[in-house]
């Protein structure tokens, strides 16, 4: 066995539980030296610990509740569940009690909310059945879900990717996540929104065209999740603008409330 070799394995051997998918992520203090441009993970606060939750990927459900679908222009009695993404930098943190500044996206004029229930998974699996799905589920959290509309919609009357309507800087608003053996798995809750103290957005969980287990399973047909992956899982309708100094309330029965605001 050559030097080289050697070298990697001894380092893969210390990771243990540290490599992913085969990928070796360097730890030990010799070899930060070796990675270029080093990044700190994203990390979530546990609620009433000091444990800290590191996000992997950010997932997210499209047009899950039948109005929000209906107010998007779609069918939501013919349409499947679809995802897209958003990079883990994204996350913006809100602790209980704060009340926390959010910029203002650039190159927008029609900037929207949209509250959503957040699901924190904790177990490694694919092809999930549905009946099971809970059980990967290891935490919630409550989320917004900040969107460039006229950029979304822009790209997709051109048949383009809408990245840049969704995922950008800070783009991903979400609480401390709160431990499923303690709150429960949530089927059903009041979920709302509200800007300057006016309601806007205002649904129950139970509305919600594919559940947390459907969109879990659903999600690991497509690919193998991993402790560490979060899931929007989509907003109710009426979604609408904010504007500088716009200051945004969201609330889910079981988790505490979260405020922004838009400077």
């Amino acid at each position: 066995m050559d030097k080289t070799r050697r070298s990697l394995l001894g380092t893969t051997a210390a990771m243990g539980a540290g490599a992913v998918a085969g990928c070796v992520m360097p730890t030990v203090a010799q070899d930060r030296d070796r990675v270029l441009f080093a990044q700190v993970g994203t990390f979530i606060p546990v609620v009433g610990t000091d444990q800290k939750f590191q996000v992997r990927r950010i997932y997210c459900v499209g047009r899950n509740y039948a109005a929000h679908s209906r107010e998007m222009g779609s069918d939501p009695t013919r349409e499947p569940p679809f995802f897209f993404q958003k990079p883990t930098d994204a996350i913006q943190l809100v602790p209980q009690g704060a009340t926390i500044d959010h910029p203002y996206p650039p190159v927008t004029k029609n900037y929207h909310y949209e509250i959503e229930l957040v699901a924190a998974l904790g177990k490694r699996g694919k092809n999930i059945p549905v009946e099971q799905a809970l059980d990967y589920v290891w935490g919630y959290a409550l989320g917004l879900d900040m969107t460039r509309r006229d950029l979304q919609r822009a790209m997709g009357d051109e048949k383009k990717p809408w990245e840049v309507g969704k995922s950008f800087d800070n783009s991903a608003v979400i609480s401390h996540l709160h431990p499923a053996t303690r709150t429960g798995h949530f089927t059903k809750g009041a979920i709302w929104l509200k800007v300057n103290g006016q309601t806007k957005q205002s649904s129950t969980l139970d509305k919600m065209i594919w559940s947390v287990a459907e969109q879990v399973s659903n999600l690991s047909r497509y690919y193998e999740l991993f402790p560490g992956d979060i899931i929007y899982s989509g907003t109710p309708e009426n979604v609408g603008p904010v504007v500088r100094g716009d200051v945004m309330e969201g609330h889910a029965d079981g988790l505490y409330d979260i405020r922004v605001k838009v400077v």
